[in-house]
């Protein structure tokens, strides 16, 4: 096709068939030599696709960021679906009476455990709240675990710490250090800060594990951004190392509702676990935590107590919900690093209506695996339990009769 001219005023315009283009010319002259624009670097095309490259490198860049956070978000507070959604066909032996635990003692809650020299040792919460007068430290006796006796009107720490209140002095336990001396653990309220609680230390006057015993002057852990600290429990690892778990006291500081922590957002209530040197009452480091709230524990975990079996696994048993609900129990998990991460049982190892059971708690088991005390509600108090139990090779745990 040859080109088409049309030239008006000196202006040729021109349809170049060999240019497909339109070209305003000043000149009357054609000419099809004439080359195409180069075309621009950044044309339309290009420019979407390097649009796309950059979003596709903002999403692989979050994705690195957001995912490890995600997952270990997921972990910590999904580990498994509420316990009491699962089967009941490891626990059949809860139906026969014979396996029931055996009621031990009135009014002894959080009970902690000792066995030393053949005798049985528990240690209880002050029998009555807010009262100066009450017995700071019960202590109890057995030669045989189904037969107690309290030692009625014996304080097992009669003096306090200068840092505590002298009321309401909750959950103690004990161990023997290497001197021969025994350390006990406990929490109390603290002084300078009304209604919560620290974690504190008294060392025995001799090497009798009944006491009298020393307070320290200062409390182990008192974690002000998590409300205080209670229920400690004292842990000797296979390597010689101590420990001390605790729970970090986070309802006291919730939005109110259940057990003060019912409304959201929920505050953290984590288990902590604290290194000491030798004399148990030194720290060694910062606490770890080792398990914190899920949606299966209502407000609150708390109450830990830590064994080790021989073939290597630790049991972290705790409690969760509030203590004066029915929801309240004796939950357990277990890792092969006692750091965790700790994986929860399916099932709690005691909850209410087990045995004829209401809201079982507070439990301690003998550093052998083989025995526990917990308390439960009898009428208006609190009672301790005292049963055999059973780990099997599978991790799960069950109540055995004495």
């Amino acid at each position: 096709m040859s080109p088409v001219s049309e030239k008006k005023d000196g202006v040729a315009l021109q349809i170049d068939s060999c240019s497909d283009s339109l070209q305003l010319k000043l000149s009357t002259e054609s000419n099809c030599s004439l080359e195409k624009p180069s075309p621009s670097p950044w044309s339309r095309k290009r420019i979407a696709l390097a649009a796309a490259a950059s979003l596709l490198g903002l999403i692989s860049i979050v994705l690195v960021i957001a995912l490890p956070i995600v997952i270990r978000h997921r972990s910590n507070h999904q580990e498994i679906p509420d316990d009491d959604t699962t089967s009941d066909d490891d626990y059949s032996n809860y139906s026969n009476k014979e396996n029931s635990p055996i009621l031990a003692l009135d009014n002894f809650p959080d009970p902690g455990l000792l066995h030393f020299n053949g005798t049985w040792l528990a240690y209880g919460t002050n029998t009555k709240r807010n009262d100066p007068n009450t017995t700071h430290v019960q202590v109890a006796t057995s030669q045989d675990f189904k037969n107690w006796t309290k030692l009625d009107g014996y304080d097992a720490m009669p003096t306090l710490g200068g840092w505590e209140s002298g009321v309401n002095h909750w959950a103690p336990d004990v161990f023997q250090r290497g001197d021969g001396k025994f350390v006990l653990y406990y929490s109390g309220q603290s002084k300078d800060w009304e209604r919560h609680h620290c974690v504190g230390m008294a060392v025995s006057d001799g090497t009798d594990p009944i006491g009298p015993y020393i307070p320290e002057q200062n409390p182990l852990a008192c974690p002000r951004n998590h409300g205080g600290a209670i229920d400690p429990s004292p842990f000797k690892d296979v390597d010689g190392k101590l420990y001390v778990t605790y729970k970090a006291d986070g309802d006291s500081v919730g939005l109110g509702g259940d057990c003060n922590n019912g409304i959201e957002p929920l505050a953290r209530v984590p288990i902590m676990l604290q290194e000491v040197k030798s004399d148990g009452v030194t720290r060694v480091g910062d606490p770890v935590q080792i398990l914190d709230i899920n949606k299966s524990d209502g407000p609150l975990v708390e109450a830990p107590n830590i064994i080790r079996t021989e073939n290597g696994m630790y049991y972290l048993f705790f409690s969760s919900h509030c203590f004066t609900s029915p929801k309240y129990n004796v939950k357990y998990a277990y890792s092969k690093s006692l750091k965790g991460p700790y994986k929860r049982a399916h099932r709690a190892l005691l909850k209410t209506g087990d045995f004829g059971l209401t809201s079982p708690g507070g439990a301690t088991v003998s550093h052998d695996g083989t025995k526990m005390v917990f308390h439960a509600n009898c009428g208006e108090k609190r009672c301790m339990y005292a049963t055999d139990i059973n780990i099997e090779p599978d991790s799960t745990i069950t109540i055995a009769g004495l």
